[in-house]
């Protein structure tokens, strides 16, 4: 059970999109959809499917006030987990960069 639900989070937050909701959320800590959509440049519907798969994974939590859905990140360290797959990443570039650079000078 414990190991679906990481599955599910990590599923929701592995697209490139969703990434891209997270981190403008990361830097307003609120937003509605209207403005997601002019932040971000996505057509309505697909940001919706986005936002739900995010929802649903329990990434991020929803509401409504008046007429607009709010969205923010539900726990902070979905975006520890971010920061350390982007660390891994860089890490990665790095030393590969590296490598490519001592194999060329030999």
């Amino acid at each position: 059970m414990v190991e679906l639900k990481i599955s599910e989070i990590l599923n929701a937050i592995s697209q490139p999109n969703r990434l891209r909701i997270l981190k403008a959320l990361r830097e307003k800590k609120i937003l509605c959809g209207c403005e997601m959509i002019s932040k971000l440049g996505m057509e309505q519907s697909n940001l919706s499917r986005h936002l739900n798969t995010l929802v649903k994974a329990g990434v991020l939590r929803a509401w409504k006030k008046g007429v607009k859905m709010n969205y923010e990140i539900a726990d902070e360290r979905i975006c520890n987990l971010i920061d350390l797959a982007e660390n891994i990443v860089m890490d990665n570039l790095y030393t590969s960069n590296i490598k490519k650079f001592f194999s060329q000078k030999i």
